[in-house]
């Protein structure tokens, strides 16, 4: 057995890395995010797949309180067969279970916590292939972003929530003297001791396109903040948080504590568990991330936990000018295809005003840019092989009824195609939509349409863009925005309508960096500042809002050494 206290003298070095990380914001990672077989070593790539495989087909090796049948809901985009069934438990007996392993899970301290959470990131890092062939199959991103994205990039997500969760509840000494003088007499002598005490079961509601890197900062903040954490994962994405929760049992009881720290709630599709654990008076800490709709309803019911929210919103690109049209139109084109569209953060108005902009390639009209912005699209994606591994898979029917329903606008510039994968011959594909808008169309693009749908949008002004954007993203949130100009005074414009509508903003990215893509440690997700999302992980609340800290003191006698 190996302590709390032994995984963190083992993690010390690399926790103060990621606190000290943390505080700099500028480029760092623990977790190399290249497949590579001179990072991971020659068998790591087969192995993962192999132990991919060998679950197929079978129960997942799991336990659960309260277990009343099993689950097979998944299905992977890419057309192979999955099988896999877990067991499903009884959310009354999880939310006990949670509750009887609390007091020693307190008892470790945040220092241990924080160890034992280390120990599960590195764990996890270590079957980063294995998992990477479990968030391909289940979300239909491609393999090499189901690595990154879904793996390495996750695990440092996962770090970085530990870091500020470890940095918040040892702000306070965990022991102190106090001595206050008396007139004529000895001084009055106190020792008081402050504990870390979490708010109580935490539940983290899982999403079908990014399970690890949207669920990893509330479950381990949670952890680390002294709170047993439900994991309860979308019924399309279960395996990804099944491996996770697996791990997190498997440290936990290796450190002589209850596995049931962690547990797994799976479901039927529409049985509504995670409404039923969201109400629970003992659950008293929410993460989610999803639609709007049941976002806005956890908002509203679950009233006796704080609620950790990541919905849809409008991401908005304002086009005024620029003076890289190709990188501009290379950057958008890779923005709107990556992963399909199927991101919070892929943008989805383009706003161009009715004048047209200037560019170093001449002026341009809004037809003329909708134009070369559909054949920037085109090029990137006309190698069927590289197409497939930008696009991945349409994970839903959903998505593929809202790109269906764009493909029916009047003004369609590029429609959505099919395209072939080799490897996969029954995946899912389809390249992006792109439509022409007016700004009097309010009532198609103020409405979300998650996935590889995109409307370039003719405003009467560049201060018309500004106004249209501040006013969707205010009242219906964004998670992105981004601003192409080669105007000082636009691009202070931007900056403030911005800061009013409550969005991060990326300016001029004509490069390899995207709007839709952000680095732990160095990039903000999520601001609480618009209807979008609640909180960022860089927020003091996200993490203070899971804990307590509560003080014992005693008087100590003028004998008694202070």
């Amino acid at each position: 057995m190996t302590s709390p206290a032994q995984w963190y003298e083992t993690h010390r070095e690399l926790l103060d890395q990621a606190v000290r990380a943390t505080q700099a914001r500028d480029y760092w990672s623990a977790y190399p995010e290249s497949p590579s077989k001179s990072v991971y070593g020659e068998d790591a790539a087969p192995a993962g797949e192999r132990a991919f495989t060998a679950l197929l087909g079978k129960p997942f090796p799991i336990e659960v309180p309260g277990a009343t049948g099993t689950v097979s809901t998944e299905r992977s985009p890419y057309g192979i067969e999955l099988g896999l069934s877990y067991p499903k438990a009884d959310p009354l007996a999880l939310v006990a279970a949670a509750r009887a392993a609390t007091p020693a899970w307190r008892a470790a301290g945040p220092q241990g916590r924080a160890g034992v959470a280390a120990e599960i990131i590195k764990r996890i890092n270590a079957r980063s292939f294995e998992m990477a062939h479990a968030v391909q199959h289940t979300t239909g991103q491609a393999f090499v972003m189901a690595f990154q994205a879904g793996g390495t990039h996750a695990q440092d997500r996962a770090l970085e929530a530990v870091a500020y969760a470890l940095a918040a509840s040892t702000r306070m000494p965990a022991t102190a003297e106090w001595t206050k003088p008396q007139r004529g007499g000895d001084p009055l002598r106190l020792s008081k001791t402050s504990t870390v005490v979490g708010r109580g079961v935490g539940l983290v509601i899982g999403c079908t396109t990014f399970p690890t890197w949207n669920s990893y900062p509330g479950l381990f903040a949670s952890l680390v903040t002294g709170n047993p954490v439900i994991v309860k994962p979308h019924p399309g994405a279960i395996l990804p948080l099944a491996i996770t929760v697996q791990i997190c049992r498997e440290v936990l009881a290796e450190s002589g504590l209850n596995p049931d720290l962690v547990t797994l709630a799976v479901e039927e599709r529409g049985d509504g568990i995670a409404a039923t654990l969201a109400t629970h008076p003992d659950v008293r800490i929410v993460d989610f991330t999803g639609s709007s709709d049941f976002g806005n309803w956890l908002e509203a019911n679950a009233r006796q936990a704080v609620v950790y929210t990541e919905k849809s919103g409008l991401n908005t690109v304002l086009v005024d000018s620029t003076d890289d049209y190709k990188g501009m139109l290379r950057n958008l084109s890779f923005s709107l295809s990556l992963y399909s569209g199927q991101m919070c953060t892929t943008p989805q108005n383009i706003l161009v005003p009715r004048s047209g902009i200037e560019t170093d390639a001449g002026h341009r009209s809004p037809e003329e840019f909708g134009a070369d912005l559909a054949a920037a699209i085109d090029k990137l994606l006309g190698d069927p092989k590289r197409a497939a591994g930008t696009l991945g898979a349409i994970v839903n029917d959903g998505v593929l009824a809202r790109l269906t329903e764009a493909g029916t606008l009047p003004d369609v510039i590029r429609a959505s195609a099919e395209v072939a994968d080799e490897q996969y011959p029954g995946a899912t594909i389809r390249t992006p939509v792109l439509a022409r808008l007016d700004a009097a169309d309010e009532k198609t693009y103020t409405r979300e349409c998650f996935g590889p749908v995109s409307f370039v949008i003719t405003t009467d002004s560049t201060e018309h863009s500004l106004r249209i954007f501040t006013e969707t993203v205010r009242a219906h949130g964004a998670l992105t925005a981004s601003v192409y100009s080669i105007s000082p005074g636009v691009l202070a414009s931007a900056r403030e309508a911005a800061l009013d509508a409550g969005v991060h903003l990326s300016e001029n990215l004509t490069g390899g960096v995207f709007v839709n893509q952000t680095a732990a440690f160095g990039d903000l997700h999520g601001t609480g500042a618009n209807p979008a999302a609640t909180a960022s992980l860089t927020d003091d609340y996200f993490v203070t809002g899971r804990f307590f800290t509560l003080q014992s003191r005693h008087h100590v006698p003028a004998t008694e050494e202070v």
